[in-house]
C-alpha cells in the first residue's frame, strides 16, 4: 500500500498535489522517494521522531488541562516546501509590513500624526488594552521597536497567500523549527540529498548579534545579555531554555534580577552583575509590577524606569502588542500606505470590525458563518468558529460582543489551504498555516528561510494551534542552482551539541540507529 493510496484534494488548494492529484513541480523528488516507502516503514520512523522528541523535552502546555501540564509536541514528518520564487515574495511583503508596523510604533508613541489625520479612529489605539501611555516619547534603541516578529500566514482556496495575524510581543514557535529540522535530518537524511533546502541553524547567531547591538552605550564590547521567562509554568518554556541555550545566555526569572538606581542587576553567587540587554517572554502587564499590574511577582520592580533612562534595552519593546491587536491588524494595509506610499505585497484577510455599527450589524446576523475572534486572545481561545458553534454558544458571543463591540473582530471562514500528513497508515489532507520569523537589526531586517508550519491534526479542524490538537511540520525553502545540504548537515552536528545530543550522532535510517532505537537506547 502506499503512503498517497486513494489520497483526496478535495476542494481545496493542496500544497502537495494539483487538483488532478498529480504532484507539484517543486514536490516531484519529495513524492518519488515517499511513494516508495510502505506506511509501516514510515510509521516506524515517526515513533523514532517521537522518542526523540520525548527524550528532548520537546514540549508544551495546556493551560487548564487536569492531566498534566506538559505534551510532547506533535511533529508531522512530511515536509511542507515552498519554492524560491514564492519565498521572495513572502520576504518582500513581510518585510514590507514589518517596516510599515515600527515606523506606526514610534508614530502613535510620539506624534500620532496617523491619529491625526485620520488613517485610524484615535479610541481605537488609545483605548486599546496594549496602548501603553507609560511609554511615550521614549525612544528604544536604534529606534527599533520589533526585534523578532512572527506573522502568521494562510493560504487561500485560490493559493493565494494572506496575513491572518501578527505577533509582535513575544512570538513563540521558533524552537520547533530548529528541532524539527534536526529531527527530519536525523530521521530522513535522505531526504534532503535531491532537494537544496536552504539552512535555518543560522536564526540564534543572528538573533543574538542583534541583542548584542542593543547594548547601552558605553557597554558595547561585551554587553550582558539575559533571557527573562514567567517560568516554567508557562506553555513555551521549553522554548524559552532552548533559545537561552542555543543563544548561550542566562535563562533568568524575574526574582533573578533587581533595580538599583535605574540599572539592572542578576544575583549571582560571586555579588551583583549588571544586565545590558533582556530578551524578555514576559507580556508588558506582568514586566514592572511599579508601572503595570501591581501584583505581579514575575517582572522586576523598577525595570521599566531603567529602561526609560536607556540603562537597559528590551526585545521587544514596551508597548507593541497594540501592533498586536487584531482590531489595529484590519487596519496594516492602510498604515503601509501611509507610511510607505505602497500597497501591500501580501494581503489581508477580509475584516469586519464590531465597533464599526454597520459592521457590528453584520457580525450579529450571520454568527453562523463567520470566525468571530477576541482582539488580545492567542492560541485558538475566544474564538467562535461559526460554522461548527451550537446555537448556545452563538447567543454567548452575541452577548460578549453587545457588551464589549471594540473587542470583536469577525472574518469569513477562508478555505485554508492543506498539506498531506501522516495518520495511522496513510497519508491526508490538514490544514495548514505559516508563521515565518524576521529579525530586525540595525543592519536591517532578516527573514530566517524557514517557518513553523503548523497543521490541524483533527480532521476537518480549521484551528492549528497545538493546544488546540494542532502540530508542526518542518519547513523547506527551496534555493535555485545551489545544494546547501553539507552546510545543513554540518550545523545540525553544531546544534545537536548545543542541545544535548551526542556529536557524532547516527542518522535514524542507519542500521546502528534503527537498533539502538528498537532497543530502547540512545
Amino acid at each position: 500500500m502506499s503512503l498517497f493510496q486513494d489520497y483526496e484534494t478535495e476542494s481545496f488548494y493542496d500544497e502537495m498535489f494539483e487538483a488532478n492529484g498529480k504532484p507539484r513541480p517543486h514536490y516531484q523528488k519529495l513524492y518519488t522517494r515517499l511513494s516508495k516507502m510502505s506506511p509501516e516503514e514510515f510509521r516506524k520512523r515517526t515513533l523514532l521522531a517521537d522518542k526523540a522528541l520525548i527524550q528532548q523535552g520537546i514540549t508544551f502546555t495546556v493551560y487548564g488541562d487536569e492531566k498534566g501540564t506538559e505534551r510532547p509536541f506533535p511533529f508531522d514528518l512530511i515536509p511542507r516546501i515552498i519554492p524560491a520564487p514564492e519565498w521572495e515574495l513572502l520576504e518582500r511583503g513581510l518585510k514590507q509590513r514589518l517596516t510599515a508596523l515600527n515606523l506606526f510604533l514610534h508614530d502613535i508613541y510620539h506624534d500620532q500624526k496617523i491619529l491625526n489625520d485620520g488613517i485610524i479612529p484615535r479610541e481605537l489605539v488609545v483605548g486599546a488594552v496594549n496602548f501603553r501611555p507609560q511609554f511615550r516619547y521614549a525612544d528604544p534603541p536604534a529606534g527599533i521597536y520589533v526585534h523578532i516578529c512572527g506573522s502568521d500566514l494562510i493560504r487561500d482556496a485560490d493559493g493565494t497567500y494572506r496575513v491572518l495575524e501578527d505577533n509582535l510581543r513575544t512570538p513563540s514557535g521558533v524552537s520547533y523549527v530548529l528541532e524539527s529540522r534536526i529531527i527530519l535530518t536525523r530521521t530522513f537524511p535522505t531526504l534532503f540529498s535531491d532537494l537544496a533546502v536552504r539552512p535555518v541553524d543560522h536564526y540564534t547567531t543572528q538573533l543574538l548579534a542583534n541583542l548584542r547591538e542593543l547594548a547601552p552605550t558605553g557597554r558595547e564590547e561585551d554587553p550582558n545579555v539575559v533571557l527573562l521567562t514567567p517560568g516554567v509554568f508557562n506553555s513555551a518554556y521549553f522554548e524559552h531554555s532552548f533559545l537561552a541555550q542555543q543563544l548561550g545566555i542566562e535563562l533568568l526569572e524575574g526574582r533573578d534580577l533587581f533595580c538599583d538606581d535605574n540599572i539592572v542587576y542578576m544575583k549571582t553567587t560571586r555579588g551583583p552583575q549588571r544586565v545590558d540587554v533582556i530578551y524578555r517572554r514576559v507580556d508588558d502587564d506582568f514586566l514592572d509590577p511599579l508601572t503595570f499590574r501591581p501584583d505581579s511577582v514575575l517582572g522586576v520592580p523598577g525595570l521599566v524606569n531603567a529602561y526609560r533612562a536607556g540603562n537597559v534595552a528590551l526585545a521587544n519593546s514596551i508597548g507593541t502588542g497594540i501592533a498586536d491587536d487584531k482590531v489595529i491588524y484590519a487596519f496594516v494595509p492602510r498604515i503601509i500606505e501611509y507610511y510607505l506610499g505602497e500597497k501591500a505585497l501580501i494581503p489581508n484577510v477580509e475584516t469586519y470590525l464590531a465597533s464599526n455599527p454597520q459592521d457590528y450589524m453584520y457580525i450579529l446576523e450571520n454568527l453562523d458563518k463567520l470566525v468571530v475572534k477576541a482582539a488580545n486572545e492567542s492560541g485558538g481561545y475566544g474564538m467562535l468558529m461559526g460554522h461548527k458553534s451550537t446555537q448556545k454558544e452563538r447567543e454567548e458571543f452575541a452577548e460578549r460582543i453587545k457588551a464589549e463591540p471594540r473587542n470583536y473582530i469577525a472574518q469569513p471562514l477562508i478555505a485554508l489551504s492543506r498539506a498531506p500528513a501522516f495518520v495511522e497508515d496513510r497519508c491526508e489532507g490538514r490544514h495548514i498555516d505559516l508563521r515565518p520569523y524576521l529579525l530586525y537589526g540595525k543592519s536591517g531586517i532578516t527573514l530566517i528561510p524557514g517557518a513553523l508550519t503548523r497543521v490541524a491534526l483533527r480532521k476537518g479542524s480549521y484551528v492549528v494551534n497545538s493546544s488546540q490538537g494542532g502540530g508542526s511540520k518542518d519547513t523547506w525553502v527551496l534555493a535555485e542552482g545551489q545544494t546547501p545540504l553539507t552546510q545543513e548537515m554540518g550545523g545540525m552536528s553544531q546544534t545537536m551539541s548545543a542541545t544535548g545530543m551526542s556529536q557524532s550522532f547516527a542518522p535514524f535510517d542507519s542500521p546502528s540507529a534503527l537498533q539502538a532505537n528498537e532497543g530502547g537506547a540512545q
